[in-house]
C-alpha cells in the first residue's frame, strides 16, 4: 500500500531578495481584466504596444537573414558585422580604448553576466535610488548587495555625489549609472559625470553605464554624454541595445562595450566571455539586424522623439495642475516619476487606482525612494488621447479618495 505524501520543494533563500515590481503588479491587472474591465497600461516600456512601428528596413534585414540561412548558433560574443557596427558607432561618439564588445540576449543578459563575473557573495555595487529593478534582482540572485545612493529629486534627479562618496566601502566593486535614467527620465550633466569618474578613479572602481535610452533625448540642445568618453583611463562597461531606440524589445538584442586600460580587463573580460560561451549565442538572425539598424536610415528616431516630446509635455502639464502631484520634468526616455503627496503607501495608491479606475502604473517603492516619500512611475508612450483619458482618471481618483 502506498501513501500519497506531498513533498514541498523549498526555494533557495536568495530568492527572497528577488523581485520585479513592473511585472509583479501586472498580475493584479490580470485579475481586474478578468472582471471585464479594460485596463489602461502605463506600466511597461514597450513602444511596440503603441504607435511606434519597427523601422521597415530592420524587419527586411531580419527576414533576409532567416532566408539566407542564419538560423543556427552564432558567435558567442556576437557576429562580426554586428561587432564592427557597434565599434564604429562607439568610436564616432568618442569612445577610446575599446577592449571588448559582446552581444547578448537583450542588454539584461550582458548586464547579468558582467555582474556575475565581477561579484563574490557579500560584494556590493553602488546602485541609484530610484533604479531599474533588474539590478536589484540580479544582485539578490548573486548574494551580492545593492549599496544604494540617492538621486536628488530637487536637482533634477542628478546623483547625490556626497552621499555616493560616503557609501563606498571595502566590498564596493562598481558604480552603476543609468543615464538617461529609468524611472525618472533624468539626463546626467557633464559635471556630474566627471565627478563620478573622479570617485571611481580614486577608489579603483569599475563603472557600469546603462545607456539604453541615449538616442531618446527629448529637448533640443540637451546633451547626452557617455561617461566612457570622459574617462578613457578608467574601466567602463557601457550597456546599450536595439530594444528602445530601434523599437524591437521582443528581438532581445543588446550589447556591452568595455573601454579603458587593457591591463584592467585581462582576467575579468575572460570571465565574462566564459559565461557567454556557456550559453552559446544571442539570436543569430537578429544579430544580423544590428549593422542595418546602426548604419541604415534613422528617420524613425526623429519621429519617435517628436511624439515623446509632445507626450512628455502633456504629462508635465497634467502634473502641474493636479493636486497632490509634483514632477521633475523628464528629459530623456519615456518615463515620468511624479511625487505623490498622499497619506498612504504608494503601493496602496497604485493598487487602488488600478482597481477603481483601471489605470496601471508602478509604485515608486518598486524602484526605491527616500524614506517617507511616495512616487509612481508613468510610461508616457500611449497616444495623447489615451494619456489624457488616463490622467483624467488619476485626477478623479485623487480628488475622490482624498
Amino acid at each position: 500500500m502506498t501513501t500519497n505524501v506531498t513533498h514541498q520543494i523549498t526555494p533557495a533563500k536568495r530568492m527572497a531578495n528577488v523581485s520585479y515590481a513592473i511585472r509583479d503588479l501586472a498580475v493584479v491587472a490580470d485579475q481586474v481584466a478578468r472582471q471585464g474591465h479594460e485596463i489602461m497600461y502605463l506600466n511597461i516600456g514597450d513602444p511596440c504596444k503603441f504607435d511606434f512601428p519597427t523601422p521597415p528596413h530592420m524587419i527586411e534585414a531580419a527576414e533576409r537573414a532567416m532566408r539566407d540561412g542564419f538560423n543556427g548558433y552564432g558567435e558567442s560574443l556576437g557576429e562580426h558585422s554586428a561587432l564592427n557596427a557597434i565599434r564604429a558607432q562607439a568610436e564616432a561618439k568618442g569612445f577610446q580604448n575599446i577592449q571588448g564588445i559582446m552581444v547578448g540576449y537583450g542588454s539584461g543578459e550582458v548586464i547579468e553576466h558582467c555582474l556575475t563575473a565581477l561579484l563574490n557573495p557579500g560584494d556590493n555595487v553602488l546602485t541609484p535610488i530610484p533604479d531599474y529593478p533588474l539590478y536589484g534582482a540580479v544582485l539578490g540572485k548573486l548574494s551580492a548587495e545593492a549599496n544604494s545612493y540617492f538621486l536628488d529629486e530637487e536637482n533634477g534627479w542628478q546623483p547625490d555625489l556626497e552621499e555616493l562618496a560616503s557609501r563606498i566601502n571595502a566590498r564596493t566593486k562598481a558604480i552603476l549609472l543609468i543615464n538617461p535614467n529609468n524611472p525618472t527620465g533624468a539626463i546626467y550633466s557633464r559635471a556630474t559625470l566627471e565627478r563620478v569618474a573622479e570617485l571611481a578613479r580614486r577608489h579603483n572602481l569599475l563603472i557600469l553605464a546603462d545607456e539604453i535610452y541615449d538616442k531618446l533625448i527629448l529637448d533640443d540642445g540637451c546633451e547626452h554624454v557617455s561617461i566612457a568618453t570622459l574617462a578613457p583611463d578608467l574601466p567602463v562597461i557601457t550597456f546599450n541595445g536595439l530594444s528602445k531606440a530601434y523599437l524591437v524589445p521582443g528581438w532581445r538584442i543588446g550589447w556591452a562595450i568595455a573601454t579603458g586600460p587593457a591591463a584592467a580587463f585581462t582576467d575579468y573580460l575572460e570571465a565574462v566571455y566564459k559565461l557567454l560561451r556557456a550559453r552559446l549565442s544571442a539570436p543569430l538572425p537578429f544579430m544580423h539586424t544590428i549593422a542595418p539598424a546602426l548604419q541604415g536610415p534613422q528617420e524613425h528616431l526623429k519621429e519617435a522623439r517628436a511624439k515623446l516630446r509632445r507626450r512628455r509635455d502633456l504629462t508635465v502639464q497634467w502634473a502641474a495642475r493636479t493636486p497632490r502631484v509634483s514632477l521633475a520634468a523628464p528629459k530623456g526616455a519615456f518615463y515620468a516619476f511624479p511625487k505623490l503627496d498622499v497619506p498612504e503607501e504608494d503601493i496602496s495608491f497604485v493598487t487602488g487606482l488600478l482597481q477603481e479606475k483601471h489605470v496601471l502604473c508602478v509604485h515608486g517603492g518598486g524602484f526605491g525612494q527616500r524614506a517617507g516619500t511616495r512616487h509612481m512611475r508613468i510610461v508616457f508612450l500611449p497616444q495623447e488621447e489615451i494619456l489624457e483619458q488616463a490622467y483624467g482618471r488619476i485626477t478623479d481618483f485623487i480628488t475622490q479618495r482624498y
